[in-house]
């Protein structure tokens, strides 16, 4: 079983797996833990916009607080983790998340976290 503990590492481990069949095995972990995010997100929500309800509650705000970063790895790796046939809980949750007036001009813009992280790995290399 899959826990955040193991998640989020293999999220972004994904863009760093060398070869087809470790970014596969990679991205297995990964859609495991959406799975597991997919089906919390039905029993929690109840059909409803968000983890807790009608509105934005500590659920969606923890998750939520990863929302720039996932964005930013599906961006690198070239890769969809939100997708609205797999996974259309989430999908609608983090569109509905991203876009709220309390949020949106809050959460990092993928463009930016993406030169972040090359900026990064350049000062690692060049060490």
């Amino acid at each position: 079983m899959i826990t955040i503990n193991t998640w989020w590492p293999t999220v972004r481990g994904i863009r760093n797996a060398e070869g087809d069949e470790a970014k596969a095995a990679a991205l297995e972990q990964v859609m495991e833990g959406m799975m597991l995010l997919e089906d919390a997100f039905v029993k929690c929500s109840k059909g409803k916009d968000f983890f807790g309800g009608d509105t934005i509650g500590y659920l969606d705000i923890a998750l939520g607080s990863f929302l720039g970063w996932l964005r930013a790895s599906e961006k690198m790796a070239n890769i969809k983790l939100l997708d609205e046939t797999k996974t259309p809980g989430l999908f609608g949750w983090a569109e509905r998340f991203g876009s709220n007036a309390a949020v949106k001009d809050v959460i990092p813009k993928t463009e930016k976290l993406v030169e972040l992280v090359k900026m990064m790995a350049a000062r690692a290399k060049a060490q």
